[in-house]
Order: C-alpha cells, then sequence, then structure tokens
C-alpha cells in the first residue's frame, strides 16, 4: 500500500517567534504527520515595498503595515531553519521548507530536503522553476490560481531544466484563504492527473478537514494542510488554519480512508467478513410437510438463516425437482432430500 504523505503546513505561523515554531514541530510530530512544512524567504526579494495585502490579509493583520512589513516580521535566518530541522529530527518529523526566492532555493540545499516544494505564487516564475529543476529533487508543484495552460508551461519547463515527470507531484490548490468549499473544484485535481500523467495531490486553504480527506479517497498522494496552535494569534493563516486536535483527527482519518481504498479491486468476501457468510445468508427450508416425490416449489420451501444449507442462490436448481425422502415442516434441506 502507498502512503498518502501528509504535509503539516507550518509556513508562517510561528509570528516570527522560533519558540513558537518549536511549538508547532511538537504539535505536528504528536498529530503523526510525515512532514511539518515553513516558508524560507528573503523579503526584500520577494515583496516591494508598494505591494498592497491581500484581503484576507488586511483582515488578519495590522491595517496600518504594508504587505512589506508584514512579511518582514515573519522571516527567519537560515541559522534559525538548521535548529527547526535539528529539532524535527529529535521530535521525529520531517522538515520542509518552501523556498520563495532565487537565493532561498540556494540556500536551502544545506537542508538536505526529501522535496523541493513549490509555492503556486512561482508556478509562473520561469526562471526560479529553471533553478528548481538543476536541484535534481523529486518536485511538489502547487497550482493555486493556475489554468491548465500555465501548468503545462510550468511542467515543460521543469522537464527541459532537467526534472523528471515521475518525480513531480502536481497539488491542486486554490489560494483564497479561507477557501470558500464551492470553489475547491476538487475533479480538477483528476483532471491535472490525466492531462499531464503525473502523480497529483491536494494543498487545502478551506475550514475543517473534510475536503482533505475526500481529496485522498479521489486518489491525493499528498496532502499540504496549514495548521496553528491558536486560531486567533495575530497573522495572515491564522484564521484559516487547523488547531492541533482538528491536525490530528485529520490524519487519524486520512489514515483510516487510505486503508478503505487501497485494496485488491478485486471483488471477493475479506477475510474479516467470511465468517459471517454462514450467519447471514439463507438456506432453504421446508416451509411445510413434504413427502417423499412432491415437487419442490415456492409454496413449501422457504429462505432462513443459517446459510450452511443448500444457498439459497441455487434455489432454481430445486424448483420442480422432488422430494427424494419425507421432509419435515420446519427442516433444514440438504441435497440428499433432492432427487436428481
Amino acid at each position: 500500500m502507498t502512503k498518502v504523505i501528509i504535509i503539516a503546513e507550518a509556513g508562517v505561523n510561528h509570528n516570527g517567534d522560533i519558540d513558537l515554531a518549536f511549538k508547532l514541530i511538537d504539535a505536528a510530530a504528536e498529530a503523526g504527520v510525515d512532514y511539518i512544512k515553513f516558508q524560507t524567504f528573503i523579503t526584500e526579494f520577494i515583496v516591494d515595498k508598494s505591494a498592497q495585502k491581500a484581503e484576507y490579509q488586511k483582515t488578519t493583520t495590522s491595517s496600518e503595515e504594508t504587505q512589506f512589513e508584514m512579511i518582514k516580521k515573519l522571516e527567519f535566518t537560515f541559522e534559525d531553519f538548521h535548529k527547526l530541522k535539528a529539532y524535527c529530527e529529535k521530535k521525529n518529523v520531517k522538515f520542509l521548507t518552501t523556498a520563495a526566492d532565487l537565493v532561498s532555493l540556494e540556500k536551502i540545499d544545506e537542508y538536505s530536503l526529501d522535496y523541493i516544494k513549490i509555492a503556486s505564487g512561482e508556478l509562473t516564475n520561469i526562471l526560479f522553476l529553471r533553478k528548481a529543476a538543476l536541484k535534481k529533487k523529486p518536485i511538489i508543484l502547487s497550482t493555486g490560481m493556475a489554468t491548465l495552460s500555465e501548468i503545462d508551461i510550468a511542467l515543460k519547463t521543469l522537464r527541459d531544466g532537467g526534472a523528471s515527470i515521475d518525480d513531480i507531484t502536481v497539488l491542486h490548490c486554490n489560494t483564497e484563504y479561507p477557501t470558500p468549499f464551492e470553489d475547491v473544484n476538487l475533479k480538477a485535481m483528476n483532471t491535472i492527473a490525466q492531462s499531464f500523467k503525473v502523480k497529483v495531490g491536494y494543498s487545502d486553504h478551506t475550514l475543517g478537514i473534510e475536503i482533505p480527506i475526500a481529496a485522498v479517497a479521489m486518489g491525493a498522494t499528498i496532502i499540504e494542510k496549514h495548521f496553528t496552535i491558536d486560531k486567533k494569534l495575530h497573522g495572515p493563516d491564522h484564521a484559516a488554519s487547523l488547531t492541533p486536535e482538528e491536525l490530528k483527527a485529520m490524519v487519524k482519518a486520512i489514515r483510516n480512508v487510505e486503508c478503505g481504498i487501497f485494496g485488491s479491486g478485486r471483488k471477493e468476501p475479506s477475510k474479516s467478513e467470511s465468517k459471517n457468510i454462514i450467519i447471514v445468508r439463507k438456506s432453504l427450508f421446508a416451509s411445510n410437510s413434504i413427502s417423499k416425490g412432491d415437487i419442490f416449489s415456492e409454496s413449501n420451501l422457504i429462505l432462513k438463516r443459517p446459510g450452511d444449507g443448500i444457498p439459497a442462490i441455487d434455489i432454481d436448481k430445486i424448483l420442480g425437482k422432488k422430494a427424494n425422502s419425507n421432509i419435515e415442516k420446519g427442516q433444514k434441506l440438504n441435497y440428499t432430500d433432492i432427487a436428481w
């Protein structure tokens, strides 16, 4: 069975406080996720001071600060991330981070990551994609705000840069925080899979845990979900994130769903239910007294549990046949009672 990879997106929910980041790692490890992911960036390289905030950021952060000022407060140093990665190893949860600029993309090589995660905002950043492809690592590509043609260009850029399509997982995503349920469009995940013959997953920004669970049932191989220590904390992403308890519930539900969907595909009795066949299914019984030579018909037969006699599915083989002996009312029939 292929295990669904669950990424707990801490993002910038540490609020620039490394002690809070350690607590996020504790919560992720307790929830049983595979990875906890942060965001690595140098603010001056990703946001101009003239950039406006997104609408959801205006309602979750100070209205007086610019996007640049907001993001600058959430920036960690590369040394901070070394400390966080070491703590992840201690807590037995894997460390990931998304680089948002070319300098950070080069620096994260120091962390020996399992994946290069490319955020939705970089999907159309051709220079960034080319540099990412040169890493020769498995790539996770988020596609919020994207069209199929833009995804096509991004994948072609990655392939031309040396990335193997077999090492790329494309995440369906919507970048509204929180995403309205009516805008999720999970079917687009399968459209991506069919269009580009790639592994797919889902990066979720809805409230709650239902949609990621549904995505797993639909074939997602990676789930990414924001979480926080406290939804009421000041910051752009807290309100649309899971609590530690919700994260744990999501992980449990995903593990249950993946067990349910990854079977042989053959429709046959399972090991656990085989013992119930005799108990639940029915056998042929005499509904009236039947004398030797009488014809079996629906009027003198009845189907009842247990199913350890002539099975109900064989009734057409019995109807019209003669009784081979006298049979009492309520007696369970055996094949020896039939004159073949």
